[in-house]
């Protein structure tokens, strides 16, 4: 090799190593799990552009956007073909005025966009994916106006899931507007353990199904009702994993999708516990009273978004019986107590036979020498520690407690 040529290569390598050592994903998008809403888990893959705009209408009209919700996202199948550049479309059949127009009528209700892409050839619906398109596809989102990517993980054979993730994620940094990334690869590639500078989420489970303890199959796959998506990674602590910046997802909620009330009440409270993002999947624009009220409970809302942004633990584990706690900024704590079963559950919670000790925040509590006071964020009961607490747990219900230190 002559030495200009072997000059040039060293200045190439040089500045490659440069770019991949600048490439990150955008800070300050989820230092509190995202909030926001997605079309799947009711429309699958009948979205529009109308559908899309009266969901926004309705995130602001209902009070969501007011709780916190932020995110308007469209799921598979808003796509048309790329273009012959390879630039790709939307569908003009469903997205008449373009997705620029949509993102700009978003945000006029001081909500964002998010849209969906897929690491392989096709997306699960099987509409264009973005493998070999991934800088193109960032650079059109940028141009559209997205805020939200959510990147499935279909049609995926034979690719390196750190490189097709760390790739969008780098195309998305490129294209120069901020953009929360979502990755969603169902935990089949351990994500926690190699995706926390690469997303803002990942998914740590399958699909989710609304039932309360079932699982729906596909054929080679299952959707998983509430309790198979709360248990299938307990043995791993993933808890440990996450953090500002960097959630486990439990997937899209179920809340008004036709499970009971309290079995609603207990998946959204759960979810928030866990620090799962918190996005909504029913059709806002009819949902009753009840599911309104569960979406909208701020104080509930307050544990998932709470600055400290530790996950919760799962305390007790008996049978039907789950205790979770969750350590709160300001020496608070959040305790949730699950009725996993079909009967009521009489429960007496003896404060000082339970000391508490959470080995990955160094925090405890000694019932003995600390007293608490506490309040329940669904009926707004109020007590202290100094007393034993007395539960009837109705089936699939929970009791959620946030207790304030005594001064």
């Amino acid at each position: 090799m002559n030495r200009f040529l072997s000059k040039s290569l060293c200045i190439f390598l040089a500045l490659s190593v440069s770019a991949l050592a600048s490439a990150q994903k955008f800070d300050g998008l989820a230092d509190t799990p995202a909030m926001g809403w997605n079309s799947w888990n009711t429309f699958d893959c009948d979205v529009d552009e109308t559908m899309i705009r009266e969901m926004a209408d309705a995130m602001v009209e209902t009070g969501m956007r007011d709780a916190g919700y932020t995110y308007i996202n469209i799921d598979d199948c808003w796509h048309g073909e790329r273009d012959a550049a390879g630039k790709i479309q939307v569908s003009k059949a469903h997205f008449p005025s373009g997705m620029k127009a949509l993102a700009d009528y978003v945000h006029s209700k001081g909500l964002k966009l998010g849209i969906y892409s897929d690491a392989g050839n096709t997306t699960c619906a099987g509409r264009p994916g973005s493998r070999g398109h991934e800088y193109q596809d960032a650079q059109t989102y940028a141009e559209w106006g997205i805020d939200y990517l959510k990147y499935d993980w279909c049609d995926t054979e034979n690719i390196n899931p750190i490189g097709a993730y760390t790739t969008m994620r780098d195309a998305l940094y490129k294209a120069g507007r901020p953009i929360l990334f979502s990755i969603c690869e169902w935990g089949d590639n351990q994500p926690w353990a190699w995706a926390k500078d690469i997303g803002h989420s990942w998914r740590a489970t399958g699909d989710i199904y609304p039932c309360w303890d079932c699982a729906y199959g596909w054929g080679s796959w299952q959707s998983l009702g509430v309790l198979k998506i709360l248990d299938i990674r307990k043995d791993l602590r993933l808890r440990q994993y996450a953090g500002p910046g960097h959630w486990n997802d439990y997937d899209m909620m179920e809340v008004g999708n036709g499970m009971s009330e309290a079995e609603d009440r207990s998946h959204f409270s759960l979810w928030a516990m866990l620090n799962s993002p918190l996005i909504a999947g029913n059709d806002l624009r009819n949902m009753s009273e009840t599911t309104r009220k569960i979406l909208t409970n701020k104080d509930i809302i307050a544990l998932n978004q709470d600055p400290a942004g530790v996950e919760a633990m799962r305390y007790i584990d008996a049978g039907d019986l789950n205790v979770f706690l969750k350590p709160l900024a300001n020496g608070e704590w959040a305790f949730l107590f699950l009725n996993r079963g079909d009967e009521v559950l009489n429960y007496t919670h003896d404060w000082p036979f339970n000391l508490v000790k959470d080995d990955l925040t160094g925090r405890s509590i000694d019932f003995n020498r600390e007293i608490f006071t506490w309040r329940d964020l669904w009926t707004g009961d109020k007590g202290d520690t100094k007393r034993n607490l007395k539960l009837a747990i109705p089936p699939h219900d929970v009791v959620v407690l946030r207790l304030t230190p005594v001064k």
